[in-house]
C-alpha cells in the first residue's frame, strides 16, 4: 500500500512537469514554459533572472553565429569597464536624457563615499568613446570596428518578463568609427541585413520587418535608428535588433578627430548596434505550442534526442543499436541519448517536447530487427521510418524541412496579421484586434504621442516615404511616411 502511494505521488509530480495551460493564454503559458523547460529561474534580485543551461546554450549558439560573422568582416572583440563615471555619461545631452531614468548608480565603496557617482553600464557609448579619442589620430586608424559581449543593467520599473524585459540582460554591442558618413551608413546597413537579419530569419526562423525608427522611438543620441521588428503570437510587436547612425553626435563632445589624407583635422562618423538575450524570448513565443518550445534546428544546442524503447528481453541489443545510431549522427549533428530507466519513454517524449528538441529518434526491438528507427518531428509530430544505413542523409533532409517549415509558418502568421488602414477608426479597430497596423503618418511627435495615449500603440518603424497626396491617419495633414504601428512589450 505504501509503495502504491509513493508511485502515485511520483506520477502526480511527473504530470506537474508538463504545461497546464494552452498557448492562447500567452502570459501564463510563457511563464510556465520558461520555468518548466528549464530556461530560467527567478533570482533574489527583483527584475533579474538566472539563465539556466538550456537558455544559456541557446545564447552561446547565437553568440557563435554573430561572432563568426563579425570576425569574418574584420571586427574585433574588446571589453570595456562595467562602471562609467558620471562626467562621461552626461557628455552627450540627448543620450543621458534618454537613459537617466534607467541608470543604477554606485555611490559608495565599503565605508567610503565616492567623490563621483559611477553608473552601472546601461550601454557603453560613453566609456568606449572616451577611449576612442586616444586611440584615433589619423585616417590610417580607421575604420575602427570594435564589438563587445557583456551584460547591461537598466533599472526597468515595469513588470519583469524573463528574456524580454529584465533589469540585467546579456548582449553584444558594436561601436565603429569611420572617416566618412557614407562608410558609416554602409556599416550600419551591413550589420542590419547581413548579420542581424540573417541570424534572425535564417537561424531563428523569425520573419522580420526592416525599417527606420521615428524620432520618438530612435536611440537616445542617434541621428537615426534602423530596426528589425517582429510580431509575436499575442499580437504584440517586439524589437529584435537595432543599428544606429550616430553621425558626429558623439565624436564632437568626445573629441574623436583624425588627420585626413588632405591634411585637415576632421570629426569621425560613428555607428553602434546590438542584439540581446531578448531573442530567446522571441524564439520561445514565435515557435512554441501547447506542449512547449520548438527550437529551429540551426539554433538548437541539441538537434536530436535518441530514446531507446527498452524491455528486459533484448535490452542490450537495443542500447547497442542506439549507440551505433548516435555515433553515426554525431559526426554531423548535435545528439544526445537518454538511457535513464527511471522514467518511461512516454514521460521522456513529453519532456523533450517541452524543451523543444527538433527531432526525436525512437528505437525498439522491432526496429533493431528491421535495422530501422522511427524519427518524430517536433514541429508537426509527423513520424518517419528511416533505414539506419541512410540515417544521416534522411535526418539532414528532415531537419532542413523543419527549419523551413517553422519560418514559413511564422511568415504566414505575420502576413495574416498585418492590416492596412485609411483612417483612425480603422486604425483603432486594427489595434484592438491585435494586428500590426500599416498606416500613413505625418511624422509629428505630437501625433505619435496622441496615438499612443489613445490606443497604447507605438510606431514600430518607418518603411517608406509618401510621394502622393495621402493624409495622416490621425491629424489629416499631409502624410510623410508609411509606418507600422502596434502594441509592444
Amino acid at each position: 500500500m505504501e509503495k502504491q502511494k509513493k508511485e502515485k505521488k511520483a506520477r502526480e509530480k511527473d504530470q506537474d512537469i508538463g504545461l497546464t495551460v494552452k498557448k492562447e493564454n500567452m502570459s501564463e503559458w510563457y511563464t510556465q514554459v520558461v520555468t518548466k523547460a528549464k530556461l530560467a529561474d527567478y533570482s533574489p534580485v527583483s527584475g533579474c533572472i538566472v539563465f539556466m543551461p538550456n537558455s544559456y546554450s541557446i545564447w552561446e549558439r547565437i553568440r557563435y553565429i554573430v561572432d563568426k560573422k563579425l570576425k569574418e568582416t574584420e571586427h574585433k572583440n574588446a571589453y570595456f569597464p562595467l562602471l562609467i563615471p558620471e562626467r562621461l555619461l552626461i557628455k552627450e545631452s540627448e543620450h543621458v536624457k534618454g537613459f537617466s531614468p534607467e541608470v543604477a548608480w554606485v555611490t559608495q565603496a565599503g565605508d567610503t563615499k565616492l567623490n563621483e557617482r559611477l553608473a552601472i553600464r546601461p550601454t557603453s557609448e560613453t566609456i568606449m568613446y572616451e577611449t576612442y579619442s586616444r586611440w584615433i589620430r589619423s585616417w590610417r586608424d580607421l575604420p575602427l570596428l570594435i564589438n563587445q559581449w557583456c551584460n547591461i543593467v537598466r533599472w526597468e520599473f515595469k513588470y519583469a518578463k524573463p528574456f524580454l524585459r529584465t533589469r540585467e540582460f546579456l548582449w553584444q554591442e558594436g561601436h565603429t568609427v569611420h572617416s566618412t558618413e557614407k562608410d558609416a551608413e554602409k556599416e550600419l546597413m551591413f550589420i542590419l541585413n547581413n548579420v542581424y537579419k540573417d541570424l534572425i530569419e535564417n537561424y531563428l526562423a523569425i520573419p522580420t520587418i526592416v525599417g527606420k525608427k521615428t524620432e520618438n522611438e530612435k536611440f537616445a543620441g542617434a541621428v537615426y535608428t534602423m530596426t528589425l521588428e517582429a510580431l509575436m503570437p499575442d499580437g504584440k510587436a517586439l524589437q529584435l535588433g537595432t543599428s544606429h547612425m550616430l553621425g558626429q553626435n558623439f565624436s564632437k563632445p568626445f573629441d574623436i578627430k583624425f588627420l585626413d589624407k588632405d591634411g585637415k583635422q576632421k570629426y569621425a562618423w560613428q555607428t553602434s548596434w546590438g542584439v540581446s538575450t531578448r531573442l530567446i524570448g522571441a524564439l520561445i513565443m514565435t515557435h512554441g505550442d501547447d506542449k512547449g518550445i520548438i527550437l529551429p534546428p540551426k539554433i538548437a544546442p541539441v538537434q536530436i534526442v535518441i530514446i531507446p524503447i527498452l524491455f528486459e528481453k533484448g535490452k542490450d541489443e537495443i542500447i547497442k543499436k542506439a549507440n551505433e545510431i548516435k555515433e553515426k549522427l554525431e559526426k554531423e549533428f548535435s545528439v544526445i541519448i537518454d538511457l535513464d530507466e527511471s522514467h518511461k519513454p512516454g514521460w521522456k517524449f513529453n519532456q523533450y517536447e517541452l524543451e523543444g528538441i527538433p527531432l526525436r529518434i525512437e528505437i525498439g526491438p522491432k526496429d533493431v530487427k528491421d535495422n530501422k528507427a522511427i524519427a518524430v518531428r517536433r514541429d508537426t509530430f509527423g513520424k518517419i521510418s528511416i533505414d539506419i544505413k541512410d540515417i544521416n542523409k534522411k535526418v539532414k533532409d528532415v531537419l532542413d524541412d523543419i527549419q523551413d517549415n517553422l519560418f514559413k509558418r511564422a511568415k504566414k502568421f505575420l502576413k495574416d496579421n498585418i492590416i492596412e488602414v485609411k483612417n483612425f477608426e480603422e486604425f483603432k479597430e486594427g489595434i484592438k484586434q491585435k494586428k500590426l497596423v500599416k498606416a500613413y503618418f505625418c511624422g509629428s511627435t505630437d501625433c505619435e504621442d496622441s496615438i499612443k495615449e489613445e490606443t497604447s500603440a507605438t510606431a514600430r518603424c518607418i518603411v517608406g516615404d509618401v510621394k502622393g497626396k495621402e493624409k495622416c491617419i490621425y491629424c489629416g495633414k499631409k502624410a510623410r511616411y508609411v509606418v507600422y504601428f502596434g502594441r509592444n512589450y
